[in-house]
């Protein structure tokens, strides 16, 4: 039998802290990713002189998108953070800000985001936010507590930002959106198996179901980390195919590509934290080095 988590009660805090509190609901991390995913889906799919102002309007809406959905997130998992360490912390289960506020600022968020991409940008731009918004929160967090495919098909909202971007430049999706979403969708995997490694002992606290934690050995997971990663490799050479980019970028995606694969070759071997960990460390460094050289050498 569980006994539900009470938060402790909220502690008066100066209006620094509480900021502090509310930027931390929009997991700033995550959403800075997304709008770098989003500024490079605009970039590449932009025609002509860059339009700095739409673009502008476009990293406020899906920034404001991205920091209610995180908000959201930690509001229905409140409870799984204060049974793990590294989130126990957090302003929810560490009774810094109570449900309510929570959920009024989440809402704020998500809903005057979406509104501002309609109003603003375009209605597909909206319409992809909103979809990204619904399936992160109504079908990849649930899942987190029932199966491993909790990460596959968190992946498919994951992958949606360089798609906003690219709709808020054209209005339209073509096939080179597709190949920027399908890079950050299997760019994805290797990325949160190695930190799902890293933190299988919290995760397992925190009854999360994350392919580590059913698979101690680590041969599913390792399995995964290099397939993913070879898969990567020709599909992040696709803008080069599509001439989107030129040779500078080919032979860049070519060379981290295969650095990556390395990276993730060694933490299957070894299953070690350590390895790991240098395998995070390669992901947080491959996505943008190849993005940057995607906009770079953009044809």
């Amino acid at each position: 039998m569980t006994t539900a988590v009470q938060p402790l009660p909220s502690p008066r805090l100066s209006l620094r802290q509480r900021l502090a509190d509310y930027l931390e609901l929009t997991k700033p991390e995550v959403s800075s990713l997304v709008l770098v995913a989003t500024l490079v889906g605009y970039y590449a799919g932009s025609r002509g002189a860059l339009d700095w102002l739409l673009l502008l309007h476009t990293l406020i809406g899906t920034g404001l998108v991205a920091g209610g959905t995180g908000a959201f997130n930690q509001l229905l998992e409140r409870g799984d953070d204060a049974r793990m360490r590294r989130t126990a912390q957090r302003p929810l289960p560490a009774g810094r800000l109570t449900p309510m506020a929570a959920l009024c600022f989440a809402a704020v968020l998500s809903a005057g985001g979406v509104l501002y991409l309609a109003l603003l940008v375009n209605g597909l731009s909206a319409w992809l936010a909103f979809a990204t918004w619904a399936s992160y929160l109504f079908f990849y967090t649930p899942l987190k507590k029932k199966t491993t495919w909790c990460t596959l098909v968190g992946a498919f909202p994951g992958a949606m930002p360089p798609l906003i971007g690219w709709a808020a430049a054209r209005n339209a999706l073509e096939p080179q959106a597709w190949v920027l979403y399908a890079i950050l969708f299997l760019w994805q995997f290797p990325h949160f198996l190695s930190i799902a490694w890293l933190y299988r002992e919290d995760y397992a606290r925190g009854g999360i179901r994350m392919l580590p934690v059913v698979d101690p050995e680590g041969t599913a997971t390792g399995r995964q980390i290099v397939g993913y990663a070879l898969a990567l490799l020709p599909v992040a050479l696709a803008p080069a195919w599509l001439q989107m980019a030129g040779a500078v970028y080919f032979v860049g995606a070519l060379l981290l590509g295969l650095a990556f694969l390395e990276f993730a070759r060694r933490a299957a071997a070894s299953r070690t934290k350590l390895d790991a960990r240098r395998l995070l460390h390669a992901s947080v460094a491959y996505l943008p080095l190849l993005f940057g050289l995607l906009m770079l050498d953009k044809r």
